[in-house]
């Protein structure tokens, strides 16, 4: 009789898990704000890898010195208006340099966005494992890795940063050095997360019929465990990506994180922080690209969030049914004061 509940016990999670990826598209589907924040994501991502293809249409590379478009005399401020934009530069060019601010700009997409994907899906894979490793350990292992993850959760991420950058041969890519260091710095939080519902999940009644059938900890751990830490982890990671954006950025803004010529939003802040008098533009489009990158990622997490979770009340109540939801309180209402009247009557 047991092996019979076991056996129609075990095969429910699956169908579970992809029950809930079929809620999970309409939920998020319903909210405007995060769909508006993922067109503008998509279209962010299609312009950094279309970036080699948009230059070419304009003409111009980000590497290559236009000396005659700016004015020595002046200290190096672009000629013309507006930054020198005319059809041949979109954008204008760089003070200085001269280098087309456009190509500049959408390469740094590929290395601003880069950088922050990767730290992510390195943390992601670190924290998870380490997480479920834990939970799943004996007391022993529990503690040195629930240990270990603490000292992580408390390194300062911008120090070690530093100093991890400061040490390493100059040889070394910078985009990837800067994407593993973010990423085996700061993955201790969702190695946190990991743990916690890995230790709740485990004591379901799937995950106990499964291990009374004999299966292994890894079937168990990828079969049963892993389905139920999608949720946290997705609505995790979807946070973390701003979040490193704005990491890089900062790397960058201190001379520490990419080099050039390589263009990056954050090294471009660098360079025109003497320029936000005599050339604005120069400081105002990298500055501008992170503000709308950074803000549609955060309102997209926080719809992957309210969408995993439907329980939960959204942090941004834009475009997510304002209307239809005070229909429904205007209706509870309507209701209550009936039955308050059939009631006294």
């Amino acid at each position: 009789m047991s092996k019979a509940l076991v056996a129609t016990q075990a095969p429910e999670a699956p169908a579970s898990g992809a029950s809930g990826a079929r809620r999970f598209w309409p939920r998020l589907r319903a909210q405007r704000a995060a769909m508006v924040a993922a067109e503008t994501v998509a279209l962010l991502v299609l312009v950094a890898l279309a970036a080699p293809l948009l230059t070419a249409l304009e003409g111009q590379d980000p590497t290559t010195y236009h000396s005659a478009l700016v004015d020595s005399a002046r200290g190096g401020v672009p000629i013309g208006s507006l930054g020198g934009i005319s059809s041949d530069h979109w954008l204008g060019v760089e003070p200085q340099t001269g280098r087309d601010l456009f190509a500049r700009l959408v390469y740094g997409a590929r290395v601003s966005l880069g950088v922050a994907l990767t730290a992510t899906t390195v943390q992601v894979v670190l924290g998870v494992v380490v997480g479920v490793t834990a939970a799943l350990g004996n007391r022993w292992v529990d503690q040195l890795l629930s240990r270990a993850t603490d000292i992580i959760v408390a390194m300062p991420l911008i120090i070690m940063a530093l100093a991890l950058l400061a040490v390493v041969p100059s040889g070394f890519p910078r985009p990837v050095l800067v994407s593993l260091i973010i990423g085996f710095v700061a993955w201790g939080t969702i190695g946190k997360i990991a743990r916690a519902a890995t230790l709740s999940l485990k004591n379901l009644d799937h995950v106990a019929a499964a291990r009374l059938s004999g299966w292994s900890t890894w079937r168990i751990a990828r079969r049963e465990l892993l389905p139920g830490l999608a949720a946290p982890v997705i609505t995790y990671a979807a946070l973390m990506v701003p979040s490193n954006i704005a990491i890089e950025a900062a790397l960058s803004f201190l001379g520490v994180g990419v080099k050039p010529p390589t263009p990056s939003w954050g090294q471009m802040l660098t360079s025109a922080n003497v320029w936000y008098q005599a050339a604005p533009q120069y400081l105002l489009l990298p500055a501008g690209a992170l503000f709308v990158t950074v803000l549609a990622l955060t309102v997209l997490s926080d719809g992957v969030r309210t969408a995993l979770d439907p329980r939960a009340a959204s942090r941004l109540r834009v475009g997510t049914g304002r209307r239809q939801e005070a229909q429904t309180n205007a209706a509870t209402v309507t209701v209550k004061a009936n039955a308050g009247k059939e009631a006294g009557s």
